[in-house]
Formats: C-alpha cells, structure tokens, sequence
C-alpha cells in the first residue's frame, strides 16, 4: 500500500466533463471527447462521463433519424474507443443507437477500447419544449445485448452496473436526464443494488432557475442514496433554435458537493473531485435501514436485478495528491454564513434542551462552577437565555468560583465580571483551605504537582456544588464538553465528569470559541457581557491546577494532551465515519500541512494559523487513540445532555457504545506501520 496514494486510500477521481459540441458531426465530436478524455487520464481519473447525446448533440430534432447520422454515429464511437484504447478511465459518453426496429437514447460505457456496456435512457420526457418520444424508444425494463456493428455486441440495459476489481467500492450506475426528475428513479434502485458512482448525463436546456433546481435534485439523490452523484449537461454548441444551455457539471458526495464548473463555459470543462468509497461504504454499513429498504424493494419484485459488468481499472498508485476540500475543523465550517447557522442552531439546541429539562424537573436553580474558561462560560451563556425562555429572573441561577492554587486573577475576574454583567447571583468558594486539609490527611507534600494534587482540587470543587445545589434547591450544571470526554480530560465521579445535566456535553472544544463570538455578534447579551466575553476568548486554555512562578506561562491544556484541533478532527472522522488511523492521517496531512492553503474558519486568530507535519499529526494520533480507547469507562457513566452536532455524541444511550475495558492496540499498530513506511 502507497500511503500517499488516493486509490489506496479508498478514493477514486471523478470526472463531470461538458464540451463544445460539433451540431450532427459524430467524427468531430468524438475526436473533442477523445481530447477531454486524454487530458482527465492525465490527471488520474477512473471515470469520466460526457453528456447525453455528446457525440451528435442533443438539440438536433428529425435529424436523430437520419440513417447517415446514425452510421456516422458508430464510426464516432470506434474512433473514440481506439483513440482511448490506452487510457486508465473508465469513459461514458451519449450516442442514438438502433436496436431492432427502435432509436434509443444512449449511455455508452467504454474501457480500453472496449464498449462493457450501453444503458438506454429509461424514461423520456414529452412535454413542454420536450418531444423526445417522437424519435426514441422507452429504455425503462429493456435487458439484453446490443449489435454495435465493427464494435460487437454489448450488454444492453438500465440496470448494468460497472465494477471494478481492483478498486474497492467502486461500481458505476449510469442513467441520463430526465430519469433523476421521475419519483423512483433508476439511480436509487440501482443504489441500493450496491452502486456507489451514480452518473447522469444529461442535455437539459437551461432557463431561469434549472440550475438551482438540478443542485436540489442532485444532492439529495447523493444524501438519500449514500452515494457519489456525477451530473454534466450539454453547454456550448448545442443549437439555440429555441432553446439554449449552460454546461452545468457538478459531484456529489452524500449530500456534500464537492466540485462544480462556472455554467455558460466557452469551452471545454470538467468537475474533477476525489470521492471517498470508503466512506460511502461505511456509511450503508451504519445504515441498517439502507439495507432493509433494498430487501423491502426485493421482495416486492421492485429491486434492480442488477447485471454486475466487473472490469480493471489499474488506476495510478502515486501521490496525486487530493482532488477535495478537507476543512481542517470539521466540526466548524470554514464558510462564514453556513458557520454562523450552526452556531445558531447548535446554541438553541443546548437551551431548548435545558429548558425542557428544568420544566420537567420542577423548575429547579441552576448551579454551577465558573472558571473564567471556554467552557463554564458558554454553559453561563446557555444557562441565561434558558432562564429568559421560561420568564424566570437570571438570579435562579447561581454562579460559583471556586479558586484553587493555580488560579489566576484574570480568569477570576472574568469569571466574577460576565456572572454580574449577566444578573445572575454570584458566589467566591475559596477551595484552598479544604484542599490543604485533604492533602495533609492523604499524606501528600504540598509541593508535590501530580495527578493526586489536581484532581483533589477538581473533586472538591464538584462536591461543593453538588452540595450548594442540595442547599439551595438546584442542579448542578455540567460544563465539560465533547473533546473533553473523548480525551477522558476530566476527573471521573466526584469531579468534573459528574452533574446532573452535561449542557456542554455535545459541543466540540474547537467550535466553543466560535459560538462565544456568535454569541457577541449577534447581540445575545448587551453591555458589559461582550466586552468581558472577549477577555475569556483572549485567554490561553487551561485547567489552572498547578501554581508557576510569576511571569510565567500558566499550565497548557493542549501542552498537556496535545492540540485540540488535530483531536477533534480525529474524533470527527472517528464518530461519524469510522475511519481507520490511517485515513485519518492521510487527511489531516492534505488539512494541515501548509496553514497558507485552504480557508481558516471566520475570525479565527492570526497567531493560531498553524500547520503540522507527518510525525507530529501521526504523534498526536496515537496519543488520541491511546486517550480514547482508555477513557471509555468515563463516557459509560456520562450524565444526561443533548447531543449537538451531527459529527456525533459519545453518550452510550446515543451515537456511541464501547466496552469500558478495551484497548487500543489494533489502531496504534496501524500507526505503527504508517510511521515505519
């Protein structure tokens, strides 16, 4: 295995191709596509796919049935299938082919020279500017072989699907224009028959709003079916008698798009995206439901009744590098726009959840602990507007801090200034006396900085308000978030692990920051609570446990367990997709590795605009595989809180269920021989 490579990653390069089409000249037209198909090749493609009718045109009427068209049509197609004769991809381009008595609308698929198989468009439109029943017949139901003249015979159908032996995961289903617009269209069946490349060529001329609409129809047919979508349109050349066309070429993956060329070209383009077969695989793998639906569909007598066409592909196995966008948070959009909805929306989940929680409870006090961190901040800020909600004054919520040896002035003046600038009522715990007691009573030195000395400070500091909430008739509010839990950073039982509701609990580390400035520009809170809310943003994160000298930098969290942001993009591809270490690796090296490429989430800082190498994004994996499978017994006893994002949750009565006693020695060996290789 080439670990640079994309093949062995489990991606294949597609491409969406439209072209300058020569009006009823197949010679011409196959030598464009031939051209196109070169240029693809060259950059590592295993499947191009042209628009329907591509080596005619589409817009060419009566002319379709035209004998010499026809004939010269043939001739196209052996002319484009030697001239592709030693090219890696797999090509799909449109042809009108006789069958019998009856013109049909084709998809040709061609590999190396050879045609493996032609699917007949299966439904035909015939209305508005449409009248293709005039010239071809219904492809819907037709099984069979073709007769392709100096080219042989070729299977012949709407349920051929292309496979690949040696490229795990990918088989193609082809379908052209109009079967994506019908309620159940050939693509879908084709899905759930074990498609994971659904192809549609089209002509579809364009008018205003078409585009939109294609976008629509595309991305949720990849959503719904699990799977790659890969449209292109007939653009420039087609006839403007009474219509005209924009060369619209785009790819979907599972609801994602990953590549789209400007519309109105004035030549030759391609939407060339790496999809993730692995991923999709995986996907269908999670989905029982996926599965059922193609049972469902079988014993019906409505599932595809597929005819697998296996090829090789051979693809390239170098570093062709990585034709996708990998945000480098994928827990936080880099897009501004789609960024602030999610902050929206996950902040409305947590106080919607809250909200239901202290109603169904009795409507208890909210008490928990405040640091002057991320996290306690953001559960204050949930903790308020939940108040607001349910027309109750903000004094029901009670607002501690509770300094240690370690604590800083700045994290406790913030801490005391958003708790006032908020209305809420506020309380100092000084835990200092109790823990030295505590600490003299175990026999432990007071100069003695280790895990023993920490976590007598977090356990108290949770005993403390597990009691104040008994005291003053509350609950006590849980501040941890998502990050910290997969990590296992928090104290089991009698420390920050516990609380009565884990507001925070669903929340990525590397998406609090995000929310806290949506919560400033969107005006959540006037006054004084933005200005003291960018102090706490200002401020380095850390767990303030261990006393360092004056000027000093205070004691690093991320120095501690390594950077939050490599952790978290593990833990997405983790959670949500089960990538394997390797993966994982592959992709946080095409995120990381130049902080100069890509897009950075919006106002994120300038100084923290970093990049990693190989060894260090390898390093800090390990120590989050080791982490994870280590601090299970943690999340197995977690408290109750609303899962947030659709990256997943680690509740084991939600996304994730895991024995307490596992280990992580598959995954580090996996590791082990990336670092060897």
């Amino acid at each position: 295995m080439n670990f640079a490579s994309l093949y062995d990653q489990g991606f294949a390069r597609i491409a969406a191709c439209t072209n300058a089409v020569a009006i009823a000249d197949p010679a011409t037209n196959a030598e464009r596509l031939a051209g196109q198909g070169h240029r693809m090749a060259g950059r590592g493609a295993a499947v191009v796919a042209f628009p329907e009718l591509s080596l005619t045109g589409y817009a060419i009427d009566d002319l379709l049935l035209n004998g010499r068209l026809l004939d010269a049509t043939l001739e196209a197609l052996g002319s484009f299938a030697r001239a592709t004769a030693a090219l890696t991809p797999l090509f799909i381009v449109g042809a009108p082919l006789r069958r019998g008595n009856r013109l049909y609308n084709c998809a040709v698929v061609v590999h190396r020279g050879r045609v493996l198989g032609v699917a007949p468009k299966s439904y035909l439109p015939n209305y508005r500017e449409f009248y293709e029943k005039r010239h071809f017949a219904l492809g819907a139901g037709m099984r069979g072989a073709i007769d392709l003249g100096g080219l042989g015979r070729a299977p012949f159908g709407d349920n051929l699907h292309f496979r690949a032996r040696d490229v795990e995961g990918l088989q193609v289903h082809v379908e052209i224009c109009e079967d994506m617009w019908v309620p159940v269209p050939p693509s879908s069946r084709a899905a759930l028959a074990g498609a994971t490349v659904l192809v549609n060529i089209s002509g579809s001329p364009i008018t205003v709003g078409r585009a939109e609409d294609r976008r629509l129809m595309c991305r949720s047919a990849s959503a719904r079916d699990l799977a790659a979508h890969v449209y292109c349109a007939a653009g420039l050349g087609e006839s403007s008698t009474d219509l005209a066309w924009d060369g619209q070429t785009m790819i979907h993956e599972n609801g994602v798009l990953l590549a789209e060329t400007e519309r109105f070209p004035d030549g030759p383009r391609a939407s060339v995206a790496d999809v993730d077969l692995a991923l999709l695989t995986g996907e269908r793998l999670r989905n029982g439901s996926f599965d059922d639906n193609a049972v469902r569909l079988a014993g019906a007598g409505l599932d595809d009744g597929a005819e697998v066409i296996d090829f090789v592909l051979d693809p390239p196995r170098t570093d062709l590098g990585l034709a996708r966008e990998v945000e480098r948070f994928p827990f936080v959009p880099a897009d501004s726009s789609r960024l602030a909805q999610d902050c929206y929306e996950a902040y409305s989940i947590q106080v919607a959840a809250l909200r239901q929680r202290l109603a169904a409870i009795g409507e208890p006090r909210i008490v928990l602990g405040v640091s002057g961190g991320l996290d306690s901040t953001h559960a204050l800020l949930v903790a308020a507007r939940a108040m607001d909600l349910a027309g109750r004054p903000r004094t029901d919520i009670l607002a501690v801090t509770m300094p240690g040896f370690a604590t800083s002035s700045r994290t406790r003046g913030n801490a005391m200034r958003l708790a006032q600038a908020l209305g809420t009522t506020f309380e100092t715990l000084d835990i200092r006396p109790a823990a030295t007691r505590m600490l003299q009573d175990l026999g432990h030195a007071e100069d003695e900085y280790d895990v023993t000395f920490e976590n007598v400070q977090a356990g108290l500091r949770t005993d403390y308000l597990f009691r104040i909430a008994n005291q003053r008739g509350g609950i006590v509010l849980g501040t941890g978030d998502l990050s910290e839990l997969a990590l296992g950073w928090c104290t089991y039982g009698v420390g920050d692990q516990m609380s009565h509701y884990a507001v925070n609990a669903g929340v990525p580390k590397t998406l609090m920051q995000h929310l806290i400035r949506w919560v400033i520009a969107s005006g959540q809170f006037p006054g004084e609570v933005g200005a003291v809310l960018q102090s706490i943003l200002d401020t380095e994160i850390s767990p303030e446990l261990v006393p360092v000298g004056d000027g000093d930098r205070p004691q690093s969290t991320q120095d501690a367990i390594g950077p939050y942001a490599l952790h978290d993009f593990a833990l997405y591809y983790w959670l949500r997709h089960g990538f394997r270490p390797n993966r994982i690796a592959f992709l946080a090296q095409r995120a990381w590795s130049d902080a100069d490429e890509g897009d950075w989430p919006a106002n994120f800082p300038e100084d923290e605009k970093r990049s990693y190498t190989p060894a260090e994004i390898t390093h800090w994996l390990g120590v989050f595989c080791r982490r994870f499978m280590q601090s299970q017994f943690k999340r197995t006893a977690v408290p109750n809180g609303p899962k947030v994002l659709a990256g997943g949750a680690l509740s084991p009565r939600g996304d994730w269920r895991s024995p307490s006693d596992g280990n992580a020695r598959v995954w580090l060996a996996e590791l082990d021989d990336i670092l060897g290789s």
